[in-house]
């Protein structure tokens, strides 16, 4: 296989950008900048997310069995940049962002365009990330779109010239 051209090939593929967050029994809660994020089902309804085995979210995710995916909208490239890194929960703010529990327990970002909200049913291990697929269990947004909803997301190519993912 020819490397330059796999690295190119698997860099055509259009990544969104989304704060995957999730919540443990105790309390601790994390949130993860993530981009491998897709629809899996209609019905049931079901999402795919890559999360990294060794990040503190695929613990929480795995122990708790809930996640949710808060989908960033245009011009929140500040909110993706933010948690690239780890951030901490200050009261009711993480990352210095404003959050309140869903149904399930996991945070909803109070300051993105929509959410959803899952119970994990399944996950695959097979690389470095894992694949967790989630039933969604609720769904809101607060933001409504004008035009097309793929429009209204923030997408990876946002983020410069630099950024990519894949390959």
């Amino acid at each position: 296989m020819d490397e330059t051209s796999k690295k190119t090939a698997l860099r055509m593929i259009p990544y969104g950008l989304y704060i995957l967050t999730a919540q443990s029994e105790d309390q601790n809660i994390s949130a993860a900048t993530v981009n491998w994020v897709t629809q899996a089902s209609f019905t049931p309804p079901l999402v795919a997310v890559g999360v990294k085995v060794d990040s503190q979210i695929h613990g929480i995710i795995k122990s708790s069995q809930t996640f949710a995916l808060n989908i960033l909208g245009k011009g929140q490239l500040d909110l993706a940049f933010t948690f690239f890194k780890p951030a901490q929960r200050e009261g009711q703010t993480i990352g210095g962002q404003p959050f309140r529990p869903g149904t399930t327990g996991a945070p909803i970002l109070e300051n993105t365009p929509a959410f959803v909200e899952c119970r994990l049913i399944d996950s695959i291990e097979a690389g470095d990330p894992s694949v967790f697929v989630g039933e969604v269990v609720d769904a809101g947004v607060s933001q409504e779109p004008e035009g097309r909803a793929d429009e209204a997301t923030l997408w990876l190519k946002e983020l410069g010239e630099k950024a990519f993912y894949g390959g």
